[in-house]
């Protein structure tokens, strides 16, 4: 509206020189006494925030409208009128400006002045760089900064690396082939010439750390043999059973000592603070092997702590527990030494071929095969269904077959004729191809009470199998056996008790059932 205003005054003007030159016979004293803008100056002002934007603003005496041309290659000048500033975005770099003054009459008068434009080298700089949780050998990278417009980055792996440039806010990831330290560079780049960089060592290594289940492509898995004893890891022979991994240990003791066997170093201490129970799956050719796991100290092995079990079943992969409860956690142990048939020498045959796999350390030795009740650190949860409730008791009947000081209880009552308890194995039940059985002791109230044994899958009760008999004895311990044929595809690790099944109980000693020693044979 003001430029309007202007020139609307500019236009009066000339109608009242053309209006006096018609009654005054061409009196043009008006227009001969105006004068061109003078004292023409322009300020700039640039702000700091590296986005180029610079504030011009004219001066001068007698103007009424100005042109800004900005000088790098826009070519419509900006309309500025007296008082007012016009704004522009630059690219780093130096300009010419060209400020054209308009007067009242039309006379111009212009003026240039020099613009140079130059970014602050980004503030507040940080960066994350970070091994990721899931790879050991990927990194990913992250950035923040003031006055940044992009950041770029090189991992420092390849000659002539291509930086690769991402934005605030963003993650990026590079895969690294090898271990091995790497110089990462993060630059900060402001949109012009000023940046800022931040440089670090990378380390990509790829620790061998419990659990161990040699499964891993990268892992130098690097045993250590003495006396007799070679480790090496190879494709699992034995697929089958609770141990269908790919890859395991194979252990020949050869002749030499009795004592013959393998270590592996750990990269860091062993951390007994909360786990103290350690399982390892092994594949024995017969039963009886005695198996000793021991830890020691990275360079004094007087510092040491070991555990020995012996092998029940043969030619299957069972799932042996070694409890370090009583293990002295000030001490830090960084090796695993296991020594197989601890005690005899070896001769390098099949008789003396060992697989284990999957060593790890856990809170509890977990329930499995034989389920005696006897250890007390082994939370044996058995919930009810039905209108049963089961649960470890002191064992009220200690004589016949069975003086053990811990039983089972499940006490049936209304409403349902089918009601029993349950409880998961820490492991799905070694089950062989074809006919298995399962023996049980009982202690039934009277003769004729139908025992229904039960295995299912842990998370599809639809995957399951059943056996049944029925209790021959009253007042007395008897040992039932349920016979099972197994199809070994699929996977079996919750036990269901029926007691009486098919009558409803009502929690009197009529329906007080006890059970103890569950064995797989």
């Amino acid at each position: 509206m003001k430029l309007i205003k202007y020139m609307l005054i500019m236009s009066c003007s000339l109608l009242l020189m053309t209006a006096c030159e018609k009654d005054n016979t061409g009196d043009t004293s008006f227009v001969e006494t105006t004068v061109a803008p003078d004292a023409l100056a322009l300020t700039f002002d640039i702000t700091q925030d590296n986005t180029g934007k610079v504030t011009i603003t004219p001066n001068s005496n007698g103007a009424v409208t100005y042109s800004v041309y900005f000088g790098d290659g826009t070519i419509a000048p900006a309309g500025v009128y007296p008082g007012k500033s016009a704004q522009h975005n630059y690219a780093e770099g130096a300009y010419t400006v060209r400020v054209v003054a308009h007067g009242a009459g039309g006379q111009t008068t212009e003026i240039t002045k020099p613009l140079t434009v130059t970014f602050r080298v980004p503030e507040n700089f940080v960066a994350v760089t970070d091994i990721d949780a899931s790879n050991n050998y990927k990194l990913n990278v992250s950035a923040e900064a003031l006055y940044e417009t992009n950041f770029r980055v090189t991992f420092g792996d390849a000659p002539n690396e291509v930086p690769r440039s991402f934005l605030q806010g963003e993650t990026v990831n590079h895969v690294y082939t090898a271990t091995g330290s790497y110089t990462v560079k993060i630059v900060a780049v402001s949109g012009g010439a000023a940046t800022a960089e931040i440089i670090r060592t990378i380390n990509i290594v790829d620790p061998v750390l419990l659990p161990l289940s040699f499964e891993s492509p990268t892992l130098n898995y690097a045993f250590a043999n003495f006396d007799g004893g070679n480790s090496t890891v190879i494709s699992n022979p034995q697929v089958s059973g609770i141990n269908t991994s790919t890859k395991v240990v194979r252990m020949i003791k050869n002749a030499g000592q009795s004592w013959g066997g393998s270590l592996i170093p750990l990269s860091s201490p062993i951390d007994f603070s909360t786990n103290k129970f350690f399982r390892m799956k092994v594949f024995s050719p017969r039963v009886g092997a005695r198996v000793l796991l021991k830890v020691e100290n990275a360079t004094n092995n007087g510092i040491n702590f070991e555990k020995e079990v012996t092998t029940t079943v043969a030619n299957k992969w069972d799932d042996l527990v070694f409890d370090y409860s009583s293990i002295n956690t000030t001490n830090q142990y960084h090796k695993i030494v296991l020594i197989f048939d601890n005690g005899t020498a070896g001769d390098g045959s099949p008789n003396f071929t060992f697989l284990l796999d999957d060593i790890r350390l856990e809170a509890t030795p977990g329930i499995t095969f034989p389920v005696t009740f006897e250890n007390a650190l082994i939370v044996n949860d058995w919930g009810g269904f039905g209108g049963a409730n089961a649960g470890v008791i002191n064992n009220p009947q200690s004589s016949g077959i069975n003086t053990s000081a811990k039983v089972g209880r499940m006490i049936k009552g209304a409403p349902e004729t089918w009601a029993g308890a349950f409880t998961s194995m820490s492991v799905p039940i070694n089950f062989v191809s074809g006919a298995n059985t399962i023996k049980m002791k009982v202690y039934s109230p009277r003769i004729g009470a139908r025992i229904l044994f039960k295995v299912e899958n842990l998370t599809n009760g639809g995957i399951a199998m059943e056996n049944e008999q029925t209790t021959t004895v009253a007042n007395a311990w008897q040992e039932l056996t349920f016979t099972f044929n197994v199809n070994t595809a699929n996977s079996y690790q919750k036990i269901v008790l029926f007691m009486d099944n098919g009558n409803a109980g009502d929690g009197s000693p009529n329906f007080t059932f006890l059970f103890d020693d569950i064995t797989l044979n």
